[in-house]
């Protein structure tokens, strides 16, 4: 069956999305999954629109690459909530929606009017969904939220970057991304709820929290061995064994690739391989082909620290001499346990991913462009997900919604977009 010609998992089910940047991403993933997601901007335009990088290089409500991005299987209209006019059509707008999505800062639909109790007593099955960076309650509900600071309070920025220097945060702004994915998810796990019991409910997603579970791995290396990494750049730090600084980022010749010699089955057949591999080109050290890789155990070698420091300079020689694609394929050819380190251009030029077919081009009129996507990670054998249209222009869809589903007559429009309320 064709991707076109089977039904989406959410087909059924409409989601208003209310939310700024910090939550695009979640009625974007619903989107993807079929449901009819629609934008609900400001008159003027969502100032998500502003976010560059721009098209072309043109700053421009029509050109951010970001709202694109985040927007896309998406209509759109524009609603003004702070007028009454606009409030009661939200009203009528969530008496027939499943979902509500939002980011606002606590208690500011409620002081509206369109909190979670006035609209559940319109709709008692509505999903609304709350996006803020510390969450609704507990000790910060009115902190503001910026990606550095939740990266920062989440304990990743703790263990990113060399230690003389200050922490490096991840290369683009993503920690609303995260909170946008556990808002889908959470969204998904109440649909369910209320498929059983008929009952809708209000989620309130930090994305503190949503890091703070991404970055477990952090505060598992306490729980499991006591001790706590700390940043080490190009290496990883270890606590209680012989050499605490085990490099993971090594130079090659057009970039860098991430290796760690380790322990186990998995690591001796690796490093076996890995000695053979360079001792073909006469680059492996005879302290390195004498060990037992079998028995090896990074935590108390038996080698010496020179014979260790000649391993290591061995080591980043080979990798110098290589390319960064030749050394990802010969190690899964040898199942070695090495990765590139990627970049943008990498990614879209990988063969596995263009063999899953995972980007598709999308038609951007207003642009006089076509735009590569990276497609939903998600494959079913029996349902469609994908994204379903362009990111809306501002009130795109206005008549589509107001006249054609509320309604409206083209008058009663006009008056509507004349007293700002459309």
């Amino acid at each position: 069956m064709s991707a076109s010609a089977m039904e989406s998992p959410l087909a059924p089910y409409r989601v208003l999305d209310l939310t700024g940047e910090k939550g695009f991403l979640c009625g974007r993933i619903l989107g993807d999954f079929g449901a009819d997601v629609i934008k609900v901007e400001p008159p003027r335009g969502d100032p998500g629109r502003r976010i560059p990088p721009f098209h072309g290089g043109i700053a421009d409500l029509k050109r951010s690459l970001y709202w694109l991005a985040c927007n896309a299987s998406k209509r759109g209209i524009t609603l003004n909530l702070q007028s009454p006019d606009g409030r009661a059509i939200l009203k009528a707008l969530a008496r027939r929606a499943d979902f509500l999505i939002e980011s606002f800062p606590p208690g500011y639909l409620d002081g509206l009017g369109l909190g979670y109790g006035s609209l559940s007593r319109v709709n008692p099955g509505l999903i609304m969904t709350s996006i803020t960076p510390f969450g609704q309650d507990g000790p910060w509900p009115d902190y503001k939220g910026c990606d550095l600071a939740l990266w920062a309070l989440s304990s990743y920025l703790y263990v990113t970057g060399d230690e003389d220097r200050p922490p490096v945060m991840p290369g683009l702004p993503q920690a609303y991304l995260h909170a946008g994915l556990e808002a889908a998810s959470s969204a998904l796990v109440a649909l369910h709820h209320r498929r059983l019991t008929g009952e809708g409910q209000w989620i309130d997603v930090s994305a503190h929290q949503a890091l703070a579970v991404i970055s477990l791995q952090n505060q598992q290396y306490w729980d499991l061995a006591r001790f706590n990494p700390r940043r080490a750049g190009a290496f990883q730090h270890l606590s209680g064994v012989r050499w605490p600084l085990q490099r993971r980022l090594w130079p090659c010749r057009d970039g860098f690739v991430a290796f760690v010699l380790f322990s186990g089955r998995l690591g001796a057949e690796g490093n076996r391989a890995l000695t053979g591999w360079m001792d073909s080109e006469g680059l492996a050290p005879e302290c390195m082909k004498s060990i037992d890789w079998s028995t090896f155990d990074p935590q108390g070698s038996e080698l010496t620290d020179e014979e260790q420091g000649l391993m290591m300079e061995a080591l980043a020689a080979f990798f110098k001499r290589h390319t960064k694609e030749e050394l990802y394929r010969t190690a899964v050819e040898r199942r070695i346990v090495l990765y590139p380190c990627n970049t943008t251009e990498d990614i879209l030029r990988d063969p596995h991913l263009q063999a899953r077919n995972a980007w598709t081009r999308i038609d951007h009129d207003q642009l006089g462009a076509t735009l590569t996507y990276p497609r939903p990670c998600v494959r079913f054998s029996d349902a469609s997900c994908d994204i379903r249209r362009r990111a809306p222009l501002v009130g795109e869809h206005n008549r589509e919604i107001y006249q054609g589903e509320l309604g409206f007559s083209r008058d009663d429009l006009v008056l509507l977009q004349r007293n700002g309320i459309i």
